[in-house]
């Protein structure tokens, strides 16, 4: 499902340092999830999983916040700046990514430390399940934003 969500980079790798480090986080983020959701003995707790899966929440935190208070300001700036109607489309895609960051909360906060960790392991596969999908529809929201403002703000910046 998260398969397709890291070639972004390759497409607008480059066009801002800021869109480039997160995107480069994206891709973290997605190997992060697939090293633990991939692990054949998720079922039983370990100290190892446990570090991985406060690795992932970290990562997951960081791309999340990033976006919020990084990228998505950025791209309202810019979009104001062109006044080309990237504004209405902050506007109409950012509820939903608020959605995404819902689920990415409740998964953060359901294994916040180690005794949450180990007391809520049973619901890890669960819990990862439910985030997949959520990111996925945040990714690609997330790149229509930039595909969209980003193509018409370059095409307006090099005439």
């Amino acid at each position: 499902m998260l398969d397709n969500c890291t070639n972004a980079e390759e497409r607008w790798g480059g066009v801002h340092q800021l869109i480039d480090q997160w995107l480069g986080e994206r891709r973290e983020l997605v190997s992060r999830y697939y090293q633990l959701a991939d692990e054949p003995s998720l079922r039983v707790y370990s100290p190892a999983l446990a570090r991985e899966l406060r690795r992932l929440c970290q990562v997951l935190m960081d791309y999340v916040s990033a976006g919020h208070f990084e990228v998505y300001d950025q791209l309202a700036k810019e979009a104001q700046a062109f006044g080309d109607g990237g504004e209405a489309l902050l506007e109409e895609l950012l509820p939903h990514i608020q959605d995404s960051t819902d689920v990415a909360l409740d998964f953060n906060d359901a294994f916040e430390n180690d005794a949450l960790i180990e007391q809520g392991w049973h619901s890890v596969p669960a819990k990862l399940e439910r985030l997949a999908p959520a990111l996925a529809n945040r990714f690609k929201l997330e790149d229509r934003l930039i595909e969209t403002l980003h193509t018409a703000h370059q095409a307006k910046a090099t005439h």
